[in-house]
């Protein structure tokens, strides 16, 4: 596990190739030495062949000098780390996704191994021999070498242990050959950074050391070198991208121009009636407006009268800040008589400005039509983006939007004013929670909120997740008497069904392979609360808990949790929208029988919808957190 020299300098995992180079190398430089002799006797093209044998010696002293640079400790760690990111968490995934995790994986391992093997040298532990150390160093590697075939073989079938749980087709092999390519990549690209941040904090030192002493000069070189790669990596330069990124989504969705006809109905914003221009709603809001059932679709499969639901979408391009668009919105909905139907809804979108169509369709259905929605873009980003480096990003623009249709509605006379609820899936939801402020509403509340696939970071179902009832599984909460909040999956809620509601009625849908949601920082030290036993029924069995390996799995998960099919992951199913919205808003004159024609029904048009590829603005095309 030691390297045959002192001074410590990251290297690839060559290992493999010591005894090997040393036993070729006589016989090869002797070749090349005879090969020599015979083109430097004035033979044809014997230049040219001199050139080429000239540059096999080089490769072959480089990859001689290889094995020296290995460090031992680092291959040990890091192939642990490579077969533990193997294993199976939430979301499955294709041989490019697993060997670039296994990369990172393999580079986290060798950087920590690294590390040790250099503090063991600077605090002047003894070291073993020389003979010792290969010894050592050819143990490993065979150690390595069978912990990965292993785990390797192994990885199929922990693959489907997830896939057959979300109802998808096996694979018949992980590609093993595939993923160690792409994670031997991985790997030195990594290595190279890794070399490049040593490289700064030399030269830096150095130049420090000339006016300072030794050992604080190369702690003001390590400083430097952190803070710098840290402002490229998340810093100033990383956020600076994203808003650039957000502005060039803006101006390219501004040249757009639209696919989906103009509503010709007055309930919809950008149609000849509306104050909002169809052109400036942008592809999200044209989604939005266009997807959602007319009053006859809701009659045909109700089989009762219907009115036309009340849309409206206030685009980045209808006004320069969000007050001003939260203002247009307002306005658009007291021209529809929004304030006149039975039930509205405060909609916060996803990161790129997506709203779930299975989410509105069911309550549009539930309720007869009888619903009125808005909704406020605030960015064009993705929600792992928007999430991982600029949270606050939407909250302002969702809180604008609630306190002009909050101010509004409680001037109205109670019982001459339409239900109010609140609505967000993911990043909406982590911006709808912050959007309502308790105090505000203690003497005239909103009448309830769903928020779906909620994320790591919602503060509120955090801290109720943190302090549910004993016993209770972190996946599925019961908070005390379930009576103002309760949570849903795929099977329901867990309090029983005849539990009473309070006056206000909060429910969260959420999947517990839904890594969004589930995401959790200190995974890489603890195992996160929802591992406990028993496990949710869509969770693999053969799922395990690694310090480190875990959280790098989870992270990967989140950026693939909407490829799962629907009512797994990060795609939640309309039938289980039509639970949760029955739930919080209590809707009339439903039978069970009914119930499942509408889930049929709205399950049937969503797969329809979204192996719809004819035009860029159907509701499903730009599916997206």
């Amino acid at each position: 596990m030691f390297r045959a020299r002192r001074r410590c300098r990251p290297g690839a995992a060559a290992v493999i190739l010591v005894e090997t180079m040393k036993g070729w190398q006589a016989p090869m430089g002797n070749g090349l030495q005879t090969m020599e002799r015979y083109f430097s006797q004035g033979r044809p093209a014997g230049r040219s062949m001199l050139a080429a044998l000239d540059g096999l010696r080089r490769i072959q002293r480089r990859l001689i000098r290889i094995p020296g640079e290995l460090s031992g400790v680092g291959l040990l760690l890091g192939t642990f780390f490579f077969a533990a990111s193997l294993t199976p968490t939430l979301i499955p995934r294709s041989y490019v996704m697993q060997g670039l995790l296994a990369g990172v994986s393999f580079a986290t391992g060798y950087g920590l191994g690294v590390f040790w093997r250099w503090l063991w040298a600077y605090m002047e532990l003894p070291e073993p021999g020389t003979h010792m150390r290969r010894a050592v160093n050819l143990a490993v590697f065979g150690s390595c070498m069978v912990v990965s075939g292993l785990f390797l073989w192994r990885a199929a079938d922990w693959q489907n242990s997830i896939r057959v749980l979300m109802e998808m087709e096996p694979v018949d092999s992980a590609h093993p050959l595939k993923v160690c390519a792409i994670a031997v990549a991985a790997f030195f690209l990594l290595l190279a950074v890794a070399r490049l941040f040593g490289r700064v904090v030399c030269i830096v030192s150095a130049y420090v050391h000339r006016y300072v002493p030794r050992r604080p000069a190369n702690v003001l070189g390590l400083a430097v070198a952190v803070l710098l790669f840290w402002s490229i990596a998340s810093g100033v330069l990383f956020r600076g991208g994203l808003y650039a990124m957000d502005s060039s989504f803006r101006r390219h969705d501004a040249l757009i121009e639209p696919s989906s006809p103009r509503p010709e109905s007055p309930y919809r914003s950008g149609s000849a009636a509306s104050l909002l221009k169809w052109s400036e709603l942008g592809r999200a809001g044209r989604e939005f407006i266009a997807s959602g059932p007319a009053a006859r679709d809701i009659s045909a499969v109700t089989g009762r009268p219907a009115l036309e639901p009340i849309r409206v979408y206030a685009g980045l391009r209808t006004a320069g800040t969000p007050e001003l668009r939260a203002r247009l919105a307002l306005d658009e909905l007291i021209a529809m008589g929004a304030f006149e139907r039975s039930v509205m809804v405060v909609i916060t979108p996803t990161g790129t400005g997506w709203i779930d169509p299975a989410a509105m369709d069911a309550i549009e259905y539930l309720h007869n039509g009888d619903v009125a929605s808005a909704a406020v873009q605030y960015s064009y980003l993705s929600s792992p983006l928007s999430l991982l480096v600029e949270p606050e990003y939407g909250a302002e623009a969702a809180r604008a939007l609630f306190v002009e249709i909050y101010e509004y509605w409680t001037g109205l006379p109670r019982d001459k004013r339409p239900r109010l609820y609140l609505h967000g899936l993911s990043l909406g939801s982590y911006n709808s929670e912050r959007s309502a402020q308790l105090f505000e509403m203690i003497s005239d509340p909103v009448d309830g909120a769903l928020w779906s696939g909620p994320t790591f970071r919602n503060s509120l179902w955090r801290t109720i997740t943190s302090e549910r009832n004993e016993g209770s599984p972190a996946w599925l909460p019961e908070f005390h008497d379930g009576s103002i909040i309760r949570f849903l999956n795929q099977n329901g809620a867990a309090v029983p069904s005849e539990t009473p509601w309070g006056p206000i009625r909060v429910a969260y849908l959420q999947y517990a392979s839904d890594p969004v949601t589930f995401f959790d920082h200190r995974g890489f030290y603890r195992p996160p609360a929802w591992m406990d036993l028993p496990r949710a029924a869509d969770v693999s069995p053969e799922l395990r808990w690694y310090p480190i390996v875990t959280m790098l799995q989870l992270a990967l998960d989140m950026m693939l949790a909407g490829t799962t099919p629907i009512g797994y992951g990060h795609v939640y199913a309309p039938e289980h929208y039509v639970r949760a919205w029955r739930e919080v808003t209590q809707p009339e004159g439903w039978t069970d029988d009914a119930i499942v024609r509408l889930n049929h029904h709205l399950a049937e048009s969503m797969a329809r919808a979204m192996s719809d590829h004819d035009g860029d603005e159907a509701a499903y095309a730009n599916r997206g957190g």
